[in-house]
């Protein structure tokens, strides 16, 4: 870590850094590497600050995750599950909870693609991620797959298929693809090209209702109001839910659960019944949070003045 941060270490430390990645401690390799950077910088007498973050509560029973979460000058939760483990764990001064960042995103308008019909389209996204979480090989694909022909042969609606990571290894194009597959001539399944986040949310803005597996991808439509169901892993879906929501059920459908070729339609179907009833408290409750998504930065300038004023 001295090696990799040699740049910013040393005579170049500043007073302050921040891990921006929302769930570094929700994989193994990222936790360590985490923990070790963390350390790092403590011990070169930097203050730290773990950023918009979720973590499973089950990680924050082991000690070392625990004395590292203490080390932070500030932590931020993006949801109540996370804020109410790092409590039970002892960890309580350095911990503020905010929505998560990407709420205070600005859509930033673009063309449509080709024959995607606003507010008659219904956005859907998968990715590498929630396949490798599957309990049964195949059904995360055949459940989206049965959802798409439900929505092309009892509705009237199209479907859009909206990728929002394309990393390497790790490309939602990919999984996107196989959906896309014999659809290719049908003109009201739409493939959407990548595009910057701020474009991505504008087209998932104009969506009726929105199918996701990114957390980021299912803010956006969060944020635009519109009624989405989130095909999760981990507590950062079931958690950010249940603010919203009160409850996650119905909200979140973990992809570990599912076990028959129909879930996903069940769960599209409760949620398009109830379609304008969760658009309407989007809009009531969305000004607000994301408006407090907006204010954890103000948190940051007080840790830089305080630290500025120490030197």
């Amino acid at each position: 870590m001295r090696y990799r941060f040699r740049q910013v270490l040393g005579k170049k430390l500043a007073p302050l850094y921040i891990s921006v990645g929302g769930d570094m401690y929700c994989y193994d390799i990222s936790r360590r590497e985490s923990m070790l950077a963390n350390s790092t910088f403590c011990r070169a007498g930097a203050k730290t600050v773990l950023w918009g973050c979720s973590i499973e509560p089950e990680l924050l029973k082991e000690q070392a995750v625990i004395e590292d979460m203490k080390r932070y000058e500030l932590i931020t939760p993006r949801e109540s599950i996370t804020e109410a483990a790092l409590k039970n764990a002892g960890i309580t001064e350095n911990v503020k909870m905010f929505p998560d960042p990407a709420f205070f995103l600005k859509p930033e308008e673009t063309d449509m693609p080709e024959n995607f019909r606003e507010g008659k389209t219904i956005g859907i996204n998968v990715s590498p991620m929630i396949i490798q979480h599957e309990k049964i090989k195949g059904i995360t694909n055949q459940n989206y797959r049965k959802l798409i022909e439900h929505i092309l042969k009892d509705t009237d609606n199209s479907v859009a298929l909206i990728p929002h990571v394309i990393w390497k290894n790790n490309d939602d194009r990919e999984a996107l693809k196989e959906l896309y597959r014999g659809y290719e001539e049908n003109q009201r399944v739409i493939f959407c090209q990548d595009m910057s986040c701020q474009r991505l949310k504008y087209v998932i803005s104009k969506c009726r209702a929105f199918i996701g597996a990114r957390t980021h991808a299912t803010i956006a439509a969060y944020s635009s109001h519109v009624p989405t169901l989130v095909v999760g892993y981990s507590v950062k879906a079931l958690g950010i839910a249940r603010d919203l929501f009160g409850n996650e059920r119905h909200y979140v459908l973990p992809v570990q659960a599912l076990e028959e070729t129909g879930e996903l339609i069940r769960a599209y179907d409760w949620l398009m019944e109830r379609e304008g009833e969760i658009r309407k408290n989007l809009e009531e409750i969305m000004p607000r949070y994301c408006a407090r998504a907006g204010e954890a930065g103000e948190e940051i300038k007080k840790l830089w003045k305080k630290e500025m004023k120490r030197q």
